[in-house]
């Protein structure tokens, strides 16, 4: 079973905008999204992504929290757009930036639409307790709350969220 291991943080500062290596769009949504997963009918969510030429489903446990399972398989482009478009509740749309920190990579994603003004940080770590470089931009972790992980973000995205929501007072700082 393939793991995945993610820190997610909110950047303090947009001073790791200096160190993007590239930047790329994606698109993806939900076949099994969020409204399964909280009312329990579903234990994992099951997305399409868009990025460039290059496309992916992916399978990811129903856990919050670092360590989750996770599964991804290549598909044609042309089914990840026919996808997006037909099956999915909704399209989340951003821009991911690959930022590298003392050989440790970044992705950096900057969310669009409804989502506009949301960027999150995210880190993959070979093992839970796995060291990483902390940079100065580097701000809240916000990797146990819920509502920033992707497949929340369509039902219930950020230009919906309470001052206390955005200002992540119930964050890890």
């Amino acid at each position: 079973m393939a793991i995945e291991i993610e820190r997610k943080f909110l950047p303090a500062s947009d001073v790791w905008r200096a160190a993007i290596e590239r930047s790329e769009p994606i698109a993806q949504g939900y076949l099994v999204g969020a409204q399964a997963l909280h009312d329990g009918s579903a234990r994992a969510s099951v997305r399409a992504r868009l990025a460039g030429e290059q496309a992916w489903l992916n399978i990811k446990a129903a856990k919050v929290g670092i360590e989750r399972a996770e599964f991804e398989y290549a598909i044609p482009v042309a089914d990840a757009r026919a996808l997006l478009a037909t099956l999915c509740d909704g399209v989340l749309e951003k821009i991911r930036h690959h930022v590298r920190v003392d050989g440790v990579l970044f992705e950096i994603d900057e969310f669009l639409g409804d989502n506009s003004g949301l960027i999150v940080a995210e880190v993959e770590l070979p093992a839970v307790d796995a060291p990483f470089p902390r940079p100065a931009w580097l701000g809240c972790e916000v990797s146990d709350l819920s509502r920033y992980y992707n497949v929340n973000l369509i039902a219930h995205p950020y230009r919906q969220w309470s001052l206390a929501e955005r200002a992540a007072e119930d964050a890890a700082c």
